[in-house]
């Protein structure tokens, strides 16, 4: 572990930072964490620094500025470039981010994600490339909405991972700009996405016409009953955005 840590952060650095930032919860980012560690090791720097740079993102970032938590305001100025970088750009700064991170891990991005990349052996070209990208971007999202719910369904609570889904307020393929934004995905299970369960600009949940056409069977009364106008949990971060939550609403919901 380095000595002397006050070298200037180059920006591959500061982009490592951040995908990590984007990936953690605010509670947890102290020096014993075993990502901060991870990171700290591959960029040869101290966890204590990671961190320092985790709060320099804090203190930038509308959510904590919003609930009077100022961060380490020391060091803003130079994650600023950053963090507009990655809301006027998303899916490029993400993708680039985990490219750096395959790299400083000694391995491709190929090889890294190989579990979501394996039936695209018959792809060629910019069709590579593009369906590469796209997915590993997925995967980042999940990571980041998982984390943002503490790795629970928003509705139900359930924390098993393999069961919970980053489901987007505004679908992937409807909308380019928020497809990566935080604020546009909740951790639930596949009811949100098909419509039948709806969330409220309270962030109350509310049940479609068609699911309480099935009042009359055992597994409503069981499952869905008393979901009714209950709050969802609150993520650590991001709320849902209002204007997403009314394109699904006006577009998805009890259709």
């Amino acid at each position: 572990m380095p000595q002397n840590d006050r070298r200037l952060w180059s920006k591959e650095e500061l982009i490592l930072a951040f995908n990590l930032y984007l990936k953690i919860s605010f509670g947890k980012t102290h020096s014993g964490n075993p990502k901060i560690i991870e990171l700290a090791n591959l960029i040869n720097r101290t966890p204590a620094s990671v961190v320092m740079r985790l709060g320099n993102f804090a203190s930038i970032d509308p959510f904590h500025i919003n609930r009077g938590i100022s961060g380490l305001k020391n060091g803003m100025n130079q994650v600023q470039p950053i963090w507009d970088e990655f809301f006027n750009n998303q899916e490029e700064l993400i993708f680039l981010s985990e490219e750096i991170l395959a790299q400083k891990q000694h391995t491709s991005i190929e090889k890294k994600y190989e579990n979501i990349l394996s039936d695209i052996k018959n792809l060629e070209g910019k069709d590579v490339y593009r369906t590469v990208k796209t997915r590993v971007n997925q995967s980042v999202f999940r990571e980041m909405i998982l984390s943002n719910y503490n790795s629970k369904c928003a509705i139900s609570g359930i924390d098993l991972p393999e069961l919970l889904l980053a489901s987007h307020i505004i679908p992937w393929s409807q909308n380019e700009e928020h497809r990566l934004n935080p604020e546009n995905g909740i951790c639930l299970s596949a009811l949100y996405d098909k419509g039948l369960v709806g969330i409220n600009l309270d962030h109350k949940i509310i049940l479609s016409d068609a699911l309480k056409k099935k009042r009359d069977n055992e597994y409503f009364n069981k499952y869905f009953y008393h979901l009714e106008n209950q709050q969802i949990i609150r993520p650590q971060k991001y709320l849902p955005k209002k204007e997403f939550l009314e394109h699904h609403l006006d577009t998805i919901f009890n259709k």
